[in-house]
């Protein structure tokens, strides 16, 4: 009987990771984020940097998406100062920090990876550079700054990219 609970539960939940990234594939990578409770301040930081329209264009893009929290790790006062209208282009530059130019699958960042020895380096929209690495078997972003940043959701499609979430703000130097 427990056996088949569990793949009842199992059934149920894969059809519910399948019907979320349909869902998400029909929006841009702006409504996706706006639909998810885990990235309030992140949809916030997006409309005071002005950074809506690029984000909802053609594409495509790579997001690498802080959460709530990874914004919560950040020293008090910071996000309320970066929200701040004479904070815009710095807020701007922190944000386009976490964008790369290119749809770039989980499979194809561990591929470049690889490639690299065990790092890969990856060019942001704002020029600045991220390192990728694999550290206790999870995919991780290293800032200019040595700040670590884990994937802990990958490949969530949009119509114009893809978003990963991390679980901390990278920093341009």
């Amino acid at each position: 009987m427990k056996t088949k609970n569990f793949f009842k539960t199992a059934i149920f939940t894969f059809s519910l990771l399948i019907a979320g990234n349909v869902f998400a594939q029909d929006k841009n990578i702006v409504e996706t984020a706006i639909s998810s409770k885990d990235h309030t301040t992140l949809v916030a930081a997006v409309k005071a940097a002005d950074l809506v329209g690029v984000l909802t264009g053609d594409g495509p893009f790579t997001v690498f998406a802080p959460t709530n929290e990874a914004f919560a790790k950040l020293p008090a006062g910071t996000v309320e100062s970066l929200l701040k209208p004479e904070n815009k282009s710095k807020l701007q530059a922190i944000l386009t920090y976490h964008v790369v130019a290119g749809k770039f699958m989980a499979s194809d960042v561990i591929e470049l990876i690889n490639k690299g020895n065990g790092e890969a380096m990856i060019t942001t929209v704002n020029g600045g550079k991220l390192t990728a690495m694999i550290m206790d078997g999870s995919v991780y972003i290293s800032d200019e700054n040595g700040n670590k940043a884990k994937v802990t959701a990958a490949d969530l499609n949009s119509t114009n990219g893809v978003i990963h979430v991390i679980d901390s703000v990278v920093l341009p130097k």
